[in-house]
């Protein structure tokens, strides 16, 4: 069947940046040679808005890049920002809560994520390690529920809990979905030590769809979408060509149109060969 695929977006981390945290250039001159033919490339990411910024420069995207799971819409060019969904400050301060026994455990680190700037209890191990590949400079608060209180004005826009444990994360993640219902929370994990909650409207599915169809007048038909793990799952859903990483987990690669090759074996670059060129 042919297809009239006009959008193109694309995941960060484990789909056009591997090991290196860098394009490759196999997969750039993809992008550019999708480019060149009229189809327009855009960046969904759980990333920070901050830290995703040279990766949409990289692609020479002209669209507003989707941030924080799509919580965080906004056009780099003329600085709009066109959609921000902030977690409810009261759901943010029970996270909080919920989590406080495990961080003063030590067995996971919280994140905050408020006005594009990345708050943490203290600097230890596994935020330097998230900084550096981030390419941001995280602020120590001290206690972030404190925090939230002394500044309500202040909107989280993602937490984020970091754990080596991956069965920690997963449990996490299981028990909170019994406790909130869809309509009240999202929660993904973008690799297998995150646990991420966010508005429960945004993921990149909606923020796919809300660019495609609100800003670009396309249909679903026309976009193809590219990710690798969990929370791309909505993303690869809503579009009309879906596909997924090589070595994605099963259940993303099983809503997927098609699953690609790994991001170290060029897997973009593969898919844009495959579809696209």
């Amino acid at each position: 069947m042919e297809r009239d695929i006009r959008l193109l977006v694309l995941d960060i981390d484990g789909t056009i940046a591997g090991v290196s945290n860098q394009i490759s250039p196999g997969v750039l001159a993809a992008i550019q040679a999708v480019q060149a033919r009229g189809i327009q490339v855009a960046i969904a990411t759980g990333r920070m808005y901050q830290s995703a910024l040279r990766f949409h420069r990289a692609v020479e995207s002209p669209l507003p890049l989707m941030a924080y799971q799509g919580a965080y819409i906004k056009d780099p060019r003329s600085q709009t920002l066109y959609r921000h969904s902030p977690l409810p400050r009261q759901m943010a301060m029970a996270l909080l809560t919920y989590l406080a026994p495990l961080e003063a455990d030590q067995a996971l680190s919280i994140h905050l994520y408020i006005d594009d700037e990345l708050h943490v209890r203290a600097i230890i191990d596994d935020t330097e390690a998230y900084a550096a590949r981030s390419g941001i400079r995280p602020k120590a608060v001290g206690d972030l529920s404190q925090m939230l209180q002394l500044a309500p004005q202040r909107e989280t826009t993602k937490l984020l809990a970091l754990s080596p444990d991956t069965e920690l994360i997963a449990d996490l993640i299981a028990r909170l979905n019994q406790r909130y219902r869809p309509e009240e929370l999202y929660l993904t994990r973008s690799v297998e030590t995150f646990f991420e909650a966010t508005h429960p409207l945004a993921n990149k599915g909606a923020a796919v769809r809300y660019l495609a169809e609100e800003l670009l007048d396309l249909r679903r038909d026309q976009v193809m979408a590219i990710g690798d793990n969990f929370n791309d799952v909505e993303m690869l859903r809503y579009a009309g060509l879906g596909v997924a990483m090589g070595d994605a987990p099963a259940e993303v690669c099983a809503v997927a149109d098609w699953v690609a090759p790994s991001v170290e074996a060029d897997g973009v670059a593969a898919a844009i060969a495959e579809y696209l060129l």
